[in-house]
């Protein structure tokens, strides 16, 4: 199946630098945002050195026993998602070295989400609050879960989807990459079909945008465009963080 992407990453009117990384290899299907976090300019370090790692074990061949567990009953999808975890791994690995070099870098880390396009399938992997949503026939659907404090409340019941969006704790992280040490991503796949378009996001788009805003902004907007129109409007409608919109059109 073919696709091509769009990517556009700001700053936004508050922030003094951007410390989101994004990769986009439209040729080998693999897509990347990370949104750093950590003072002292390091959070632009974490998710730059995250999203190289990713790059490096997805497509430059670093493919060691570690990404198999189970070598012998595997099937490809498995398979493919073990280096998906692997790679999350290895950049909290690299990111924890930089620590140990410039201990001025001290707790920063990165949220991670990871998109792998293979024939008509989309393998998803993330780390904290950047998400990944599919905008097909009209309709947005979230395809991650956020792993903050807030997300924990509202699975509980105790806190609702809109409250959640307005309290002050909302992106407190409970996994990340780097900070946390080894990680536990998230991992799925899913068919992809002619006409679909996935979005990658930093939560600097989510902050200020809701789902149905989201859905609207798509609804009315070219593929071409929807990257620079989603990241416009999440800072005109309030947006304080960097904000990096991905986008992927298939078909």
């Amino acid at each position: 199946m073919q696709f091509d992407g769009f990517v556009v990453s700001e700053t936004g009117p508050v922030r003094e630098h951007n410390e989101d990384s994004w990769l986009m290899d439209v040729d080998e299907g693999l897509f990347v945002v990370a949104d750093g976090m950590g003072g002292h300019a390091a959070g632009e370090v974490a998710s730059r050195l995250a999203v190289e790692a990713v790059r490096d074990v997805m497509l430059e061949g670093e493919d060691p026993d570690e990404t198999r567990l189970l070598m012998d009953v595997m099937d490809p999808t498995d398979f493919l998602r073990e280096r998906l975890r692997y790679a999350m791994n290895q950049a909290s690995l690299r990111i924890r070295r930089e620590v140990e070099v410039n201990p001025s870098y001290a707790g920063m880390g990165t949220t991670l989400v990871v998109l792998l396009i293979e024939d008509d399938t989309a393998h998803l992997a993330h780390v904290g609050d950047s998400r990944a949503y599919l905008y097909r026939d009209g309709r947005i659907q979230l395809l991650t879960r956020d792993h903050t404090l807030v997300q924990q409340e509202v699975d509980a019941g105790r806190l609702t989807p809109e409250l959640a969006r307005v309290v002050p704790h909302k992106n407190i992280l409970t996994r990340s990459v780097g900070y946390h040490g080894s990680v536990e991503p998230d991992v799925s796949s899913r068919t992809l079909e002619s006409g679909d378009v996935l979005i990658l996001c930093s939560d600097g788009m989510t902050d200020s945008l809701d789902d149905s805003r989201i859905e609207e902004i798509c609804g009315e907007t070219h593929p071409e465009e929807l990257s620079q129109k989603l990241a416009d409007c999440a800072i005109a409608e309030g947006s304080t963080d960097n904000v990096t919109v991905a986008i992927v059109r298939l078909g």
